[in-house]
């Protein structure tokens, strides 16, 4: 029997390319999270066709607190979101403190509670700069408190941790990812900005890689 895995999956290209890379090695479940950000909706939209496309069942979990008490421009509560690059400084303004905390202790439960062994959690390279909560010492501590907190020793996997966003694409395309289902922009608008941080990312990634980007960009 395949054992049973849990991607946390938003809705953009890296979690996408997970499930995709999932989906050979586990009994799939995704969960997405609405936390408050700008670009939910158009996440949690992007996720359902993702799991209708790659034929895996989704639970949207809600955290409305972080949009209420947390100091972020990412979220509805916060200013506007700054443009440039990445790993631009002016992005740190985006980080909603420990978020990714959150989401995998709520993910660690979820796994627990359907009878999974391991939370799959796309975290990469690029991330290290800017997102305390994605480096692999973070990773590696949570996982930790993860098989030390559960009776079914839950733990947390994250096989980009060292590959750049074109290697993912890369190999998304390899795995034929439907990436004109996914969704980045943190701005939230129909169309990608093309100028926010993730978005400048997205296209870089797909420039380099040689892979042709389906974005539709303002």
């Amino acid at each position: 029997m395949t054992e049973r895995g849990i991607v946390a999956l938003s809705g953009g290209l890296d979690s996408a390319t997970l499930t995709a890379w999932a989906l050979s090695r586990y009994d799939v479940r995704t969960i997405t999270f609405d936390y408050g950000s700008k670009h939910n909706e158009r996440e949690i939209a992007a996720a359902e066709k993702l799991c209708k496309s790659f034929g895996v069942p989704n639970s949207v979990i809600r955290l409305p607190f972080v949009n209420e008490l947390f100091k972020s421009d990412l979220l509805k509560s916060g200013g506007e979101v700054p443009e440039g690059h990445y790993e631009d400084v002016s992005m740190r303004s985006t980080v909603v403190p420990f978020r990714n905390g959150i989401i995998l202790s709520v993910a660690i439960g979820f796994a627990e509670s359907v009878d999974a062994r391991t939370v799959l959690y796309a975290a990469h390279g690029g991330d290290h700069a800017i997102y305390p909560d994605c480096r692999p010492e973070f990773l590696q501590a949570m996982s930790e408190a993860a098989r030390n907190g559960t009776y079914a020793g839950v733990e947390i996997k994250d096989p980009f941790i060292g590959m750049k966003k074109k290697d993912i694409v890369l190999l998304g395309n390899q795995l034929g990812v439907p990436f004109e289902l996914t969704y980045s922009c943190y701005k939230g608008g129909e169309k990608h900005c093309g100028k926010c941080g993730t978005c400048v990312e997205r296209r870089e990634a797909f420039n380099l890689a040689g892979v042709p980007d389906p974005t539709v960009y303002e």
